[in-house]
């Protein structure tokens, strides 16, 4: 087993909620998102961004406007929608929980 398929397995666990957590705080462009993501060492790459932002507004997660851009074509801007942020405060409320419980048990000393 290597421990770098259970890395990816982990960040792959947290990207949705980042996600959600970046475009809860106002309208967002794509690239924006990827630019955070990559500073906070969550490398994503446009194929699975897209992917996943098509899978929150399916869901109603979030919702997208198109708006012109002076410097090329129209730009995709995304927000959060009310049930998306319910959903976010639930996955707050899980998150808590399980760096609560995380710390717990990694912070434990190695039995004598």
């Amino acid at each position: 087993m290597k421990a770098s398929n259970t890395q990816v397995q982990m960040r792959k666990g947290i990207l949705e909620f980042c996600i959600l957590h970046i475009i809860s705080r106002g309208e967002v462009y794509a690239s924006d998102m990827l630019e955070e993501l990559t500073e906070a060492k969550l490398i994503v790459v446009e194929g699975t961004l897209y992917p996943l932002l098509n899978r929150l507004k399916t869901a109603s997660l979030v919702s997208y406007k198109w708006v012109e851009s002076e410097s090329g074509p129209p730009r995709k801007y995304y927000s959060i929608t009310s049930e998306g942020t319910n959903f976010l405060n639930t996955l707050d409320s899980t998150w808590k929980d399980l760096v609560q419980s995380t710390t717990l048990i990694t912070s434990k000393q190695q039995r004598p």
